[in-house]
């Protein structure tokens, strides 16, 4: 089984003094695909070390924002990072790396490619909206490209949105608040028109829930009052080939290393 999680750490130094170090030692990713990593290079390969990891950053221009990462066990052939350099905002928002699988008696080696992405969250009526559209129409192009190819692909991470009502506790509230609003849900509908498939639902039950983010305030947490925002979307191809889908929700507010959950999925690969 392959084994890839997607995360937002919100802040890789914070994470790590949260407890991320040892989540990660006891889970055993083959495959972490990270967002807000908010880190340098250099900082993110200490975490990371060549050892034991290849790792592909893309680091967010401004200092302290962003950044997206893909940390895997297995050998990567090819980096790609961000999307167009003409739309504001993109640095630190995507990274697609083609993983080498190997030769197994049931499977010739094959080529598994992953994309890490971190959608702009977006603020109603203001320019942060008209920023997380343009991003999302160049998502939306990338993620075509790779359904057409036919191959093993996964889309995943912190995409800032909640397809469904069974997506988010508090939908009727939320109606009219970025996140939710019916212009960004359509994209959801749009990927899965292309093809891709959203394992945190097909395998993860009809909800509502579970969700993937909580506020750091209030009692959000306590009450799981939250969002299911954070995505593993595959090929049919490999959607054919996943077997397990685990949002990974803290015993406790206080073991929590980030406001979001890791979602992992196993592959039969």
């Amino acid at each position: 089984m392959l084994t890839v999680a997607t995360a937002n750490v919100n802040g890789i130094r914070a994470a790590h003094k949260r407890g991320m170090g040892e989540w990660v030692d006891t889970r055993k990713p083959d495959v972490l695909l990270l967002q807000e990593v908010r880190a340098p290079d250099g900082l993110l390969a200490e975490f990371f070390p060549a050892d034991g990891w290849d790792l592909a950053h893309a680091e967010s221009e401004s200092k302290g924002r962003s950044g997206v990462a893909i940390a895997s066990r297995l050998p990567m052939s090819a980096v790609r990072i961000n999307l167009d350099q003409g739309v504001e905002t993109n640095t630190g928002r995507w990274v697609e790396a083609d993983l080498e699988l190997a030769a197994t008696d049931e499977a010739p080696a094959r080529t598994l490619t992953v994309a890490s992405g971190y959608l702009h969250s977006g603020t109603e009526n203001t320019p942060s909206m008209d920023e997380k559209y343009a991003f999302l129409d160049l998502v939306t192009a990338r993620m075509a490209t790779l359904a057409a190819d036919g191959g093993l692909a996964i889309v995943a991470g912190d995409l800032n949105i909640a397809h469904r009502e069974v997506d988010i506790k508090n939908w009727k509230g939320n109606l009219k608040k970025a996140g939710f609003l019916p212009e960004e849900r359509a994209y959801v509908d749009r990927w899965l028109g292309q093809g891709w498939h959203d394992l945190g639902r097909e395998l993860g039950g009809e909800g509502p829930g579970p969700y993937t983010w909580w506020s750091w305030r209030g009692k959000a947490f306590d009450n799981d009052s939250g969002w299911r925002i954070d995505y593993q979307l595959a090929t049919p191809a490999l959607a054919d080939l996943a077997r397990t889908a685990v949002v990974e929700r803290a015993e406790s507010y206080d073991r929590r290393w980030s406001d979001h959950a890791p979602l992992v999925v196993e592959y039969a690969l």
